[in-house]
């Protein structure tokens, strides 16, 4: 094998060496792909025509990194800080509440095909966190790290598992597709995209009642974290 065969892969040293020195990931993978367009024979303008191309063709990632720099900005500006006021001046609003309320608007959303209404990066870390965090402060005071960071687990969890069965009941979701070609190509070809979207719904609902059912136990073992906590700095042996 000659030289000229191998300089296509020259993009993987190249990302491996740039993940092992942690520079940024973006420029790494840009650079990769710049040299593998170049070692092909592309010229640079016809580089940057399919770079601007596949970008716009992932609306998805292309939404996802315009999304970023806006909440950022919204941050910076004291958006997590207005939410908990915001919450902290509802008397019967709990951090479990708040969760369970959350979960069924995701979950409604994904079955309709809206999965790009919630996420991580866009609700969860500037808006929902901070509103269950300042429900919890509302009720029991400043909370300690450890505290805090079981409810931003709740709250990302709450996102990842209401979508993730939520979708699947959306017939033109990605995954249900895949499934309906799949079994077509094995032979199965009395199921419809409609049949697995409605076989995906009892999962959607046990779902919905087993996630329920830890939230219902999430208030609970929030006091009794700060009740532990509490004890530890009266005895004088906090760390």
């Amino acid at each position: 094998m000659d030289m000229a065969s191998l300089l296509p892969l020259i993009g993987i040293p190249i990302v491996v060496a740039g993940f092992a020195l942690k520079f940024n990931p973006l420029l790494v993978v840009t650079i990769a792909g710049l040299s593998t367009g170049l070692a092909v024979g592309m010229d640079f303008g016809m580089l940057l025509e399919t770079f601007g191309e596949k970008f716009v063709n992932s609306r998805a990632l292309a939404t996802f990194l315009l999304i970023l720099p806006v909440i950022g900005l919204l941050e910076r500006y004291g958006l997590k800080e207005r939410a908990q006021d915001w919450i902290a001046g509802m008397a019967n609003a709990t951090s479990a509440r708040i969760l369970m309320l959350y979960f069924v608007f995701r979950q409604v959303m994904g079955a309709l095909g809206l999965t790009y209404i919630g996420g991580q990066a866009q609700t969860v870390r500037p808006l929902l966190a901070p509103m269950v965090e300042g429900a919890a402060v509302a009720k029991y005071g400043d909370l300690p790290q450890p505290i805090r960071d079981k409810i931003r687990a709740h709250a990302a969890a709450c996102d990842n598992i209401a979508v993730f069965f939520g979708e699947d009941i959306f017939i033109a979701f990605g995954a249900v597709l895949l499934m309906d070609a799949f079994l077509k190509e094995n032979g199965i070809v009395n199921i419809e995209p409609l049949h697995l979207g409605l076989w995906a719904i009892p999962t959607a609902i046990a779902a919905l009642i087993i996630h329920m059912t830890r939230l219902v136990r999430l208030d609970a073992s929030i006091r009794r974290d700060v009740e532990a906590w509490q004890r530890l700095d009266v005895d004088g042996v906090k760390a």
